[in-house]
């Protein structure tokens, strides 16, 4: 099983930016989709960003979805060669805070989850 580890957290004041790298480890041939999630304290794990790719006809086509309350400030993407996915925060707010973690699919099957990397923004 591909096992993730969540890295580029950190304390940073309100409109400041963060870059989170989500690495993947294990054999990858083929990565299927990866989403950022998020947990704040007292709260369940919600879905942030996702990318998700699709073979047809010998093409690859790349899809993104954003959670609305993150639209137009953060973006998701991938460095294949690296096995790596990235998550760039930008006008980050105080409601922003949480741990980040990355999950998903790859080779066909689901990813570990990783120990998360811890986001504050400070007002």
């Amino acid at each position: 099983q591909v096992q993730v580890v969540e890295s580029g957290g950190g304390l940073v004041q309100a409109g400041g930016s963060l870059r989170l790298a989500c690495v993947l480890s294990g054999t990858i041939f083929r990565i299927n989709s990866m989403g950022w999630y998020r947990q704040a304290p007292g709260k369940q794990r919600d879905l942030v960003a996702t990318f998700t790719s699709t073979l047809s006809g010998g093409v690859t086509t790349y899809a993104t979805t954003y959670a609305d309350s993150v639209k137009g400030r953060f973006t998701i993407s991938r460095d294949n060669a690296k096995n790596t996915v990235y998550l760039q925060m930008n006008s980050l707010k105080p409601e922003d805070t949480a741990v980040y973690y990355c999950n998903g699919r790859v080779n066909g099957r689901p990813t570990d989850w990783g120990q998360g990397t811890q986001v504050t923004v400070f007002a």
